[in-house]
């Protein structure tokens, strides 16, 4: 059941929602946005990311006082020992993290109440991509699905709505579905 007060709706102040999209509108330089993580290989497949600062609205912020910290690894399976998940099982975290906010925020725009909202994702992968054994295959997800399930006093129409803007404006899903340039230096 979502927290509300009389300018909360699914826990998003609609007030500052408000004002956020206002401010955006007219400085459209706000919008800017520079997100950054670090990442230590600490052997086998582990690995350990960490990500603190950030830019956006125009400066460098300065309210996280210490990094997040993500651990990544592989299960047994795949030569590793378990001690996170692996990059692609993050890759769905990162989807799903992001339609769940995009339906939670864009809901409250709209007065909608969600009183429970899941996704299950699977994506699906054929390792002789990865491991270079088929030039044919690609290395990463060749499919990737999503069951979502949204319990709220909205209509069905309104649920379709709401679910179609946000697959439209979700940046991950947007990453995900389209190329995006990528360079790496060394």
């Amino acid at each position: 059941m979502s927290v509300q007060t009389s300018s909360q709706i699914n826990g998003v102040d609609l007030d500052l929602l408000v004002q956020t999209v206002g401010a955006i509108k007219e400085r459209p330089d706000l919008a800017q946005f520079e997100f950054r993580s670090n990442t230590r290989w600490l052997g086998g497949g582990r690995c350990e990311t960490q990500i603190g600062g950030f830019y956006g609205a125009g400066s460098e912020d300065t309210t996280r006082t210490k990094p997040f910290v993500l651990q990544g690894d592989e299960p047994p399976v795949l030569l590793g020992d378990n001690t996170g998940p692996n990059a692609v099982e993050a890759i769905l975290h990162a989807l799903s993290s992001c339609l769940s906010v995009g339906v939670a925020y864009n809901a409250a725009a709209q007065g909608i109440e969600i009183d429970e909202l899941t996704f299950e994702a699977r994506g699906t992968l054929d390792l002789h991509g990865f491991l270079g054994l088929a030039d044919d295959v690609r290395p990463g997800y060749s499919r990737v699905k999503i069951d979502c399930r949204v319990k709220s006093n909205a209509s069905k129409e309104q649920i379709d709505s709401l679910l179609n803007y946000v697959m439209r404006t979700s940046p991950v899903l947007d990453i995900i579905r389209n190329p995006v340039e990528v360079e790496v230096s060394y």
